[in-house]
């Protein structure tokens, strides 16, 4: 390879793989080091220096002047008698650098440099689309399904690709190659490969951005998503607020005849959505988290930590929901284990105590 045919390959990767230049010139250098240790069996402290434009490069050695004749690291040090015979005001502690770079160099760097530089571009890429999409965690992307192996799903997206592992697909779903779906950024792995990007559609994460994406009030900030919980396939919770007491925040979530809310219960398979109203009020909020059953009444511990929750005997099974689902879900929406209770249940509590006492 000529210089000037080395510098037009970095230039071709350039356009190629949208790296900055710099980078490349930083990973040919290293490579030039290493391929001069290797062929010339050096264990010198070298640098290599590239000019970008003329492609021209020298090896250059630096050894510390040390006092004495017994040198420790002779590849890496010189006497100040030695020092002196390159630099007549050379001193003990200084460092002489000399051009050392051997006639046959730019055959054999060359050669050994194609392979060298060839991983550092990857490695380099490998930096750049980590730190594009460690950026986007927390966002929806959409990407088009590569292969299904195992029950992991592979998600071709810009640049690279992810995978939407198991555990965080909505159950039921199936996908097929060429599917495009919509998926959560949940995390961003460094591996030796390679960033690994790990999706989600099971995260309650996913259905707020969702919201945030077809509710104009939530992306502008005047309606808040406070809270959210979810058992993906089944149900999700989404508690919100507004400051301007002229907007219904649940009403703006759902749109004109459930026109908002339609797209994401689609894109959901059909999930139960409950918007319910944000109180600052323990009581109220935990009344509304346990929508769509109705409440009598709440009692809210000092702690503010657990609540009792009494409803009728025909809203026990609604508050619970199946398998606890609703009751559960209320109390990771609000942060309060609650606990569901009928007025009877709660009559024949108070005279059992009656009767122990």
């Amino acid at each position: 390879m000529t210089k000037i045919n080395l510098i037009e390959a970095l230039k071709e990767v350039i356009g190629e793989k949208n790296l900055p230049m710099e980078v490349l010139v930083h990973a040919l250098e290293e490579s030039l080091v290493v391929a001069y240790r290797k062929n010339f069996d050096s264990e010198e402290d070298v640098r290599v220096t590239l000019d970008e434009k003329t492609g021209e490069f020298k090896v250059i050695s630096r050894r510390l002047v040390v006092e004495g004749e017994d040198l420790e690291e002779p590849d890496r040090q010189y006497t100040l008698e030695e020092a002196r015979e390159i630099n007549p005001d050379a001193k003990p502690g200084d460092t002489i650098e000399e051009d050392v770079t051997p006639p046959t160099f730019g055959r054999i760097a060359a050669q050994t440099a194609r392979q060298v530089v060839s991983q550092k571009l990857k490695d380099a890429e490998r930096g750049i689309i980590f730190e594009e999409y460690h950026n986007k965690v927390g966002q929806v992307l959409t990407g088009k399904v590569q292969r299904v192996e195992r029950g992991h799903v592979y998600v071709e997206l810009a640049k690279t690709e992810a995978v939407l592992p198991p555990k965080e697909q909505i159950p039921g779903e199936v996908f097929r190659a060429n599917d495009r779906i919509k998926c959560y950024v949940q995390e961003v792995r460094p591996t030796p490969k390679g960033p690994q990007i790990v999706l989600s559609r099971s995260s309650a994460k996913f259905v707020e951005i969702l919201f945030k994406q077809a509710v104009p009030e939530i992306s502008d900030g005047i309606v808040e998503i406070k809270s959210s919980s979810r058992e993906a396939g089944l149900r999700v919770k989404i508690s919100v607020a507004t400051s301007d007491s002229r907007i219904d925040p649940v009403g703006a979530c759902v749109g004109l005849k459930g026109s908002r809310i339609k797209g994401i219960v689609d894109e959901l398979n059909g999930e139960k959505i409950d918007i319910v109203r944000y109180s600052e009020n323990p009581v109220d909020f935990v009344i509304n988290a346990l929508s769509p059953a109705k409440v009598q009444s709440v009692q809210i511990s000092e702690d503010k930590r657990n609540a009792l929750a009494i409803v009728s005997q025909g809203q026990l099974s609604l508050a619970i929901g199946k398998e606890g689902q609703n009751v559960k879900l209320a109390s990771k929406l609000t942060g309060i284990k609650i606990d569901i209770k009928t007025e009877k249940d709660v009559e024949n509590l108070v005279s059992d105590r009656n009767i122990e006492e």
